[in-house]
């Protein structure tokens, strides 16, 4: 017989926020990471907690917007829990708008925020003031939305680590086997080896490459510009993000993307034009067939769960998986929506069904 309710394969935040909602519940849980906490992409630098534009709705913007509404209060209880602090605020977000028929697209969406959004946060179209923190928009208009957060990625992984061992759960860093029912968690790794037990090709990586700078705006809201996020995080450091790169020879290795991704955001935000770097990082980001999260018992193994495929908004939607894959696994409850199911991976996708910007929240 198992020792434990239920171990969690992996140390990123899939696994570590699942961890947490299972032993928050009452859960015996123990959790295997074969490196390190974080040792994927969940150690990166950005932590952007974007909704997408509130239009054309269905159950995964839905599933999206209550995992960004609940944070607030899931993240606090992780800090209260652990005595560390993930970084979270909902700092709200400014972009600029390039053209009159954005302006027109981002008047439109106003009322679509205050139905979609539930009346729990907004979707402004403010003008633009010229402040420093604020990028230069041809239009001289901005978008506002006051349902962005932010947390620091490294920050979260060690709170959530803190607060599971509060909670006394086992953390071994090793390459033991599980026992009993098991979340596989495993991120990029995972996913080529649910490929080859599945006989399918249900996921891949994506290399993504982030910067972190020495600006202090830590109580001012996220930009996206340039294609770019700029976060800044509670430390008084301010995180530029990311690319996207299919191929790669170094998944770890920083080059001259990176040293592009700095041009354009001096150029986007010239406040930033003196700020020292502090770290680069480079890292391979799971993402699952369907370019959303991969959630759901495991096809053909009974007592076997998998929760992957959080390319660019693992942070985001971490609570709202969490509460559903413990939904699952502890009561049998099965919420999770169509598109996110494990075996919507083994069906072909239609061409263009996930748009690679169909959410925009970051890690």
């Amino acid at each position: 017989m198992a020792s434990h309710d239920l171990t969690v394969m992996g140390g990123g935040i899939f696994g570590l926020s699942c961890a947490w909602e299972a032993a928050r519940r009452g859960a015996r849980v123990r959790l295997i990471e074969r490196h390190a906490i974080g040792a994927g992409s969940s150690g990166g630098l950005v932590g952007a907690l974007a909704p997408h534009v509130p239009e054309n709705w269905n159950p995964k913007k839905q599933f999206q917007l209550e995992s960004l509404l609940m944070a607030a209060d899931w993240w606090a209880e992780i800090a209260a829990t652990g005595g560390t602090d993930p970084g979270y605020l909902r700092s709200g977000r400014l972009q600029p708008i390039p053209d009159d028929r954005a302006l027109r697209n981002a008047r439109a969406r106003i009322v679509e925020a205050r139905t979609l959004w539930q009346g729990r946060a907004d979707w402004h179209v403010i003008p633009a003031t010229g402040a420093a923190w604020e990028p230069h928009s041809p239009t001289g208009w901005l978008i506002h939305d006051t349902l962005t957060a932010r947390l620091h990625p490294r920050r979260a992984a060690n709170a959530l680590t803190a607060a599971l061992r509060a909670k006394g759960v086992q953390i071994d860093i090793n390459d033991h086997a599980p026992q009993g029912p098991t979340l596989w968690a495993t991120g990029y790794p995972g996913l080529l080896d649910l490929n080859t037990a599945l006989g399918h090709p249900v996921g891949a990586g994506v290399k993504g490459q982030a910067l972190l700078l020495q600006h202090d705006a830590r109580d001012l809201p996220q930009l996206f510009a340039d294609a770019l996020h700029i976060v800044p995080h509670a430390d008084g450091t301010t995180a530029i993000g990311s690319t996207s790169e299919n191929t790669w020879d170094n998944p770890t290795a920083t080059d001259a993307q990176l040293d592009d991704i700095l041009t354009r955001a001096r150029a986007a935000l010239p406040i930033l034009r003196d700020a020292p770097v502090l770290d680069r990082w480079a890292g391979i980001r799971p993402r699952a067939r369907s370019r959303a999260p991969m959630l759901g018992a495991w096809p053909g193994r009974p007592g076997q769960f998998i929760a992957n495929g959080g390319f660019k908004i693992g942070f985001g939607m971490a609570p709202k998986v969490a509460t559903t894959m413990a939904d699952l696994i502890l009561n049998g409850q099965d919420s999770i929506p169509e598109g996110f199911r494990v075996e919507n991976n083994l069906r072909p996708q239609p061409r263009g069904r996930y748009p690679t910007g169909a959410f925009s929240s970051r890690q």
